[in-house]
């Protein structure tokens, strides 16, 4: 069975297999199935979150696909379908990595007859469509001025970003030991002058949507492999209906605490990246079974939890004396929903609440099917990015050897120990560090995981094969965060993601701090640059610096020493290197970008009754996404 199942502008679709379904009871199945919906009934939820005018224009192209009856074969309507592509795939019109609007490339007026054709004619949607001026990107940057008012995700409407934090100045209680997230579920407006929140909630924003998943989450709690499942499930259906944050610390207390089970699940307000504050979530939906003989490595890490944070080379103020609840294991995913589809990570660590992390641990994840989907998607494109950017065939041999792997086990240090190592001083904010604090911790995270897969530790507990198979990592992670991730971006952008932020930092500092003694070294060869590691143990020193200082900036809440760090290392591309990175990459004729569609559940009825329920592969990335428009539409 092919991987890609479809190519447009910078983007592959893929699907993934899921080798555990059939492993699974009657009842594990149907506990499935309903997690599922509710992880796709959240998905308007997410479309309106990243900018309100996403589900007005995602509903006009809905029905020109349905409903257009003129020529479909002419390029001008091909243009259009590849817009409807690139639009369902970043849950509206901005680039769902480089956060910039993105256009039609088929004309205005031909957009035009293609509204009045279809019967939804709008000039207020084709100026919308048509303008740079109009929302320009979905998350500003805040060397541009005021971030709120500049971004056009839908978090906040008619406040600055004054308004904003002098109204959460006026709430927060800093002495609070388990303070809850302020504003994870809600969105801040001004009303007759007067700043306030309008929850997410049953009865509240989004509510038809948050009831919907709530039917589903209901009917998935009957069918629960264990009651510490069922009661986190009815306190999530609680706090749904509420909107208390007390309620969602609760929950996630519960939800971590559940590691017997093999079907699991995210549903929520849980990531905070797409807010320019840091504040507000993005809804998300995932559905995971797990992968039994995969954990065995991830167990060892989180046997071994302590031993990492006891030897991490930060200042010992800024450890945990005690590491509690930490949780890992390898997952297959079956369902992606909200912001995890149709891009999804390839780890996960929660809860995000400092404190809950502190006190009861966190459980995380390395979703393997969807890793090995990447892999054999490159298996099957005819060219390699490896062998065009690496700089000699040591380092190709090297990273055929171990590379997959150790980035496996890279995935699984950064969720499993690296979010979950460290503590804030008391007193710190765990929002202190504001709109930096998404790149710092996920810096902190990788430069956790780029120290310890190093180890002679690993290698102890069977876990690397030997005490070289780190090497690649090093090169393989430099050579992308300093250069080849850029191909990513068009010409002239700056760098805003914070994953993509949080790599350059890393390679454009040790880069910088290791110039003296050649650690990493800029190199030429028939026009082309490279970057080659020369010291491997140097540039593991390096990383350990990097990450005793990023420590300390999140332990003591140092906004402004947070801001330097990422102001000078991760914004600004160099331009040469940036047109380099892009032609190099283009000319392999490879997409960047890669996301999935979901296998359908399919339940199996005989004499009225469910007797199993079929996972059936899906072979057309656009039939999904207008089906899933029809059925799940709430907004």
């Amino acid at each position: 069975m092919k991987t890609v199942i479809d190519e447009f502008a910078d983007i592959k679709v893929m699907r993934f297999e899921v080798p555990g379904w059939e492993g699974l009871t009657l009842c594990q199945k149907e506990y499935a199935y309903h997690l599922s919906e509710a992880a796709k009934a959240g998905r308007d939820i997410t479309w309106d979150q990243y900018c309100k005018w996403n589900l007005p224009v995602r509903h006009a192209v809905e029905t020109i696909l349905e409903n257009y009856r003129g020529n479909r074969d002419c390029p001008e309507f091909q243009d259009f379908v590849i817009y409807a592509k690139r639009l369902f795939f970043s849950g509206g019109f901005h680039h769902h990595y480089a956060e910039t609007k993105f256009f039609p490339d088929c004309s205005k007026d031909y957009f035009r007859s293609l509204m009045t054709s279809s019967g939804c004619p709008d000039e207020q949607l084709l100026e919308v469509l048509y303008s740079p001026e109009i929302c320009p990107v979905r998350r500003s940057v805040s060397s541009e001025g005021d971030i709120v008012a500049l971004s056009s995700v839908n978090f906040y409407e008619g406040v600055t970003r004054e308004e904003v934090e002098a109204y959460y100045a006026g709430i927060e209680r800093h002495d609070d030991p388990n303070p809850v997230s302020y504003g994870l579920n809600s969105k801040v407006v001004k009303e007759d002058g007067i700043v306030k929140e309008k929850v997410w909630r049953s009865g509240g924003l989004y509510g038809l949507a948050i009831d919907r998943i709530c039917s589903e989450l209901s009917q998935a709690a009957e069918c629960a492999e264990n009651e510490r499942q069922k009661k986190a499930l009815e306190i999530l259906i609680e706090y749904y209906r509420t909107g208390n944050l007390r309620l969602w610390d609760e929950f996630n207390i519960l939800w971590l605490q559940d590691t017997s089970g093999t079907v699991d699940f995210i549903n929520g307000f849980i990531e905070d990246y797409d807010d320019p504050l840091g504040r507000k979530a993005t809804w998300e939906g995932y559905v995971n079974i797990k992968d039994y003989e995969a954990s065995a490595r991830t167990e060892t890490l989180s046997a071994n939890a302590q031993w990492f944070e006891d030897h991490s080379p930060v200042d010992p103020r800024f450890r945990k004396p005690e590491v509690k609840g930490v949780s890992a294991k390898v997952i297959d995913a079956v369902t992606l929903g909200g912001a995890s589809y149709p891009t999804t990570p390839i780890g996960i660590n929660l809860p995000n609440a400092d404190w809950i992390r502190k006190e009861h641990g966190s459980k995380s994840v390395t979703i393997s099917n969807v890793t090995h989907a990447y892999d054999k998607a490159a298996l099957e494109a005819p060219r390699s990015a490896l062998e065009e950017f690496a700089f000699d065939q040591e380092e190709i041999d090297s990273y055929r050897k171990y590379g997959d792997y150790a980035s496996e086990i890279h995935t699984d240090l950064h969720e499993c120990l690296g979010h979950g190592s460290g503590q804030l001083l008391p007193g710190v904010s765990a929002t202190a560090l504001g709109e930096y604090q998404s790149t710092l911790e996920e810096a902190r995270a990788d430069l956790f995981a780029l120290y310890y897969i190093a180890d002679p530790k690993l290698v102890e507990l069977g876990i690397m094969p030997d005490d070289q198979a780190w090497k690649p990592s090093y090169s393989s992670y430099i050579r992308n965060g300093i250069f080849v991730q850029f191909s990513r971006l068009e010409l002239g952008r700056k760098n805003t993601e914070s994953h993509m932020q949080n790599r350059k930092l890393i390679a454009e500092w040790c880069y910088e701090k290791g110039r003296d003694g050649n650690v990493i070294e800029r190199k030429t060869r028939d026009g082309k640059t490279y970057f080659k590691v020369n010291d491997y143990a140097a540039l593991r020193g390096l990383f350990a610096s990097l990450l005793a200082e990023i420590q300390r900036i999140k332990s003591e809440g140092d906004y402004e020493a947070g801001k330097i760090l990422v102001e000078n290392y991760a914004v600004e591309i160099d331009p040469e290197l940036h047109r380099e990175a892009r032609e190099r990459y283009i000319s392999l004729g490879l997409k960047p970008y890669g996301g999935f569609v979901n296998p359908e559940i399919v339940p199996i009825i005989r004499d009225g009754l469910v007797v199993d329920y079929e996972l059936v592969p899906v072979d057309d990335y656009l039939t999904q996404q207008l089906e899933y428009g029809k059925k799940y539409k709430t907004l």
